[in-house]
């Protein structure tokens, strides 16, 4: 039985809004760069596509995915931001290291989004090899950085009507 490959970027059962109107920071992390410089142009093109201007998109680059939390945070401190995407990607290893960070991070970017009541957007790959996140950064499962931007603009339409 041969499995079918499903894009998992695939939107088009949903309206999404205008992103016109709305300011992103997006927070990559240099770690891994072949696959958070190809999660970046993801975000970017899904961005503009939906017509986000280029100067509305804010972007640092910080060590590593651990370091997202804090970049994210620094991001936030200009309050005219809408929502923040964070982009990095941890690979399963042979030690711990990897469960550590993956829970860190993902505790940390809720955090920080809870503490400016803003989206920031959980865009870190947590694949068990480079050729899982690979497929996830604009390889055969799509591109999780096009999602990210995708979410980033549902969420800062909806922060906006409430």
């Amino acid at each position: 039985m041969a499995s079918s490959i499903k894009n998992l970027s695939d939107f088009s059962h949903i309206k999404v809004a205008n992103a016109n109107p709305f300011k992103f920071g997006i927070v990559v992390a240099q770690w891994n760069a072949e696959i958070t410089g190809a999660l970046l142009n993801g975000v970017i093109s899904g961005l503009e596509k939906h017509g986000a201007q280029e100067e509305n998109i804010k972007i640092i680059e910080v060590p590593g995915s651990f370091e997202l939390i804090t970049g994210a945070d620094i991001l936030l401190r200009d309050d005219s931001l809408d929502a923040v995407i964070c982009l990095g990607c941890v690979i399963q290893g042979e030690t711990r290291h990897f469960d550590f960070i993956c829970d860190a991070v993902a505790n940390g970017i809720s955090n920080v989004s809870l503490k400016y009541n803003k989206p920031v957007i959980f865009g870190v790959l947590t694949t068990d090899n480079q050729q899982q996140a690979l497929d996830r950064a604009g390889g055969q499962h799509g591109n999780k950085g096009e999602e990210a931007a995708i979410t980033a603009i549902q969420m800062a339409q909806i922060s906006a009507q409430n």
